[in-house]
């Protein structure tokens, strides 16, 4: 756990925030160079990629609001701790105001609306997976109890109010690894010839069942609905989108269904 990338005296640098920048530079970088690639316009994808940023941002703090709306209720005061501004917020529910706001934007620039998304698909998990180690930085988002020789220990109260000197599951390194693969072979898929909405319909199916797994490890600072968690049903529902976006674009004709990304 390493809170503090830099402290001078009362000055320091959230690691957590450096990595979630990483990320998203990360992620830009990627889907410019798929963008090119693809023979897209860069600029429209640079601006898509800051609105869907700041969409995003504002998406996950709502739906931590909203998670959390008793607690903010009783009291209205947590509003404007330095903890709520600090806190990333609810990774979904970033991720599905980022989605309708991307819908807006490709619109808007006339983009090619399931090929953008494909392009998207891998600099997003790739940016997800350095955002995480960012997490473990933080001991925010932290594991169950467990008695596992790679169980982690959280030492520094700094950052989140992660139980100290008790071994966890380290599932944000979980969720970390999942995306490297997932962005494996999203990538290999965009190098190869494949239809459009194939990258982002994999990207849903793959990201939604590893979130879905993950979240079993994971203490759930909201009471469950039913047997899973909020982001459990979330990931179910996202899941559901991306096998749909796959059974669309299989029933495309032969003569359409294909993009080539050299």
């Amino acid at each position: 756990m390493l809170p503090k990338l830099i402290s001078i005296g009362s000055f320091y640098i959230p690691t957590y925030g450096v990595l979630v920048a990483l990320g998203f530079l990360t992620g830009l970088f990627v889907m410019l160079r798929l963008a090119k690639r693809a023979g897209m316009n860069t600029d429209h994808v640079t601006n898509l990629a800051f609105y869907c940023a700041i969409a995003g941002v504002l998406g996950a703090k709502l739906f931590m609001f909203l998670f959390d709306l008793p607690d903010y209720l009783r009291d209205p005061r947590q509003i404007f701790t330095l903890e709520t501004l600090q806190a990333a917020g609810v990774f979904h529910g970033g991720f599905i105001v980022a989605m309708i706001t991307a819908v807006f934007v490709i619109r808007r620039y006339k983009m090619p609306a399931l090929a953008t998304m494909d392009v998207f698909a891998p600099g997003v998990v790739i940016g997800q997976a350095i955002g995480r180690l960012g997490c473990f930085a933080a001991g925010c988002c932290w594991g169950r109890e467990c008695d596992l020789p790679w169980g982690v220990r959280f030492r520094s109260d700094f950052a989140a109010p992660v139980p100290l000197d008790k071994t966890l599951h380290p599932v944000q390194l979980y969720e970390s690894a999942a995306n490297l693969i997932i962005f494996a072979v999203l990538y290999r898929m965009c190098s190869k010839e494949h239809r459009a909405g194939q990258v982002i319909g994999w990207y849903l199916v793959l990201y939604s069942t590893a979130r879905f797994i993950v979240e079993f490890f994971r203490v759930h600072e909201q009471s469950l609905v039913g047997p899973f968690s909020l982001t459990q049903w979330i990931s179910l529902g996202l899941l559901a989108l991306g096998a749909g976006i796959l059974l669309h674009v299989s029933r495309k004709p032969a003569d359409l269904k294909t993009v080539a990304v050299h």
